[in-house]
């Protein structure tokens, strides 16, 4: 390595040290980290002021990091940066639901529901039923799939941002039946602000950017018989105001959906519901381990 350092052969110089690592991966990483870092510190000419703050930043976003909340992944999720490693990871199919980041508020203890039932505790406003299949991209229904599904409560608050939590709410874990079925209540989804009391919040204001998130709900389905791959997706409601600006850039259209009035006196008296309560439909399509394989390899072809 060259004791001779410049703002030019710094990057050289750093790789060279880097690769003495027996983890071609991790230099590949590390290396391509360190070539767009210092092109980014060279073409905004960023001075020490800027650094030292930027520095300051990140330090802020460690000291709120605890196991209810991850402000790292706040400023990755408003950045876009979550959406781009969640869409590398996850190709676009044709036939095929698209995918949505996790979020940081699923939690392992939803309580198993049968169809039908209510993953809200009490009554609540804007009672909202949901009907889906969960099919393979040649259609045919998926039975024993596990779902689980969580919401906010009609104040934008998931359960677990309450701090005298006891048990699970707005959430519930469904299995698919043999038509592939999974049906349960909820409320209307609302929008609400991610937590914006921190440094990323900070930042969001200085970029005149709002926090918000459009309204949603959240899945997780899962096959234990491992034929299919985990979908991770959200729904979103059709018309809400931030569902073109979405503060985590999550939003995509195959996953928006149109909540419509029961209005249907039979529908209601099956599902025993309401005909002025709130119905929701979609169609959830898994895709094998194999067929989402072959979408990688072809993307990574291409590119």
């Amino acid at each position: 390595m060259s004791t001779d350092l410049t703002v030019e052969n710094i990057t050289t110089n750093t790789k060279l040290l880097n690769n003495q690592s027996s983890n071609d991966r991790l230099k590949f990483i590390i290396n391509s980290l360190v070539d767009h870092m210092h092109a980014f510190a060279r073409e905004t000419r960023l001075t020490t002021e800027e650094w030292r703050i930027g520095l300051e930043f990140l330090t802020e976003c460690g000291q709120m990091c605890d196991k209810d909340r991850q402000e790292l992944d706040v400023l990755s999720g408003v950045l876009g940066l979550n959406a781009v490693v969640d869409g590398i990871n996850h190709p676009k199919f044709e036939n095929a639901t698209e995918t949505t980041m996790l979020g940081p508020f699923f939690k392992e203890d939803a309580p198993e529901l049968t169809n039908g039932e209510s993953i809200v505790s009490s009554a609540k406003q804007d009672v909202c039923l949901f009907l889906a299949t969960v099919k393979d991209t040649k259609g045919n229904a998926i039975e024993g799939v596990k779902v689980d599904v969580w919401e906010t409560d009609e104040t934008g608050h998931y359960d677990c941002q309450y701090p005298d939590r006891q048990n699970s709410d707005m959430r519930g874990r469904l299995t698919s039946n043999q038509n592939g079925e999974v049906y349960f209540k909820c409320v209307k989804p609302v929008s609400y602000p991610i937590a914006c009391d921190g440094p990323v919040g900070k930042l969001l204001r200085a970029l005149n950017r709002h926090p918000y998130r459009p309204a949603h709900i959240h899945f997780r389905i899962n096959d234990p018989k491992g034929k299919y791959n985990e979908l991770i997706t959200a729904l979103y409601i059709h018309g809400d105001p931030y569902e073109t600006s979405d503060s985590v850039l999550d939003v995509k259209t195959s996953l928006i959906v149109d909540p419509v009035k029961i209005n249907d006196t039979d529908l209601a008296e099956k599902y025993h519901v309401n005909k002025d309560d709130w119905l929701i439909e979609y169609d959830f399509v898994l895709v094998t381990p194999e067929e989402l394989q072959n979408a990688l390899s072809s993307n990574a072809n291409v590119s």
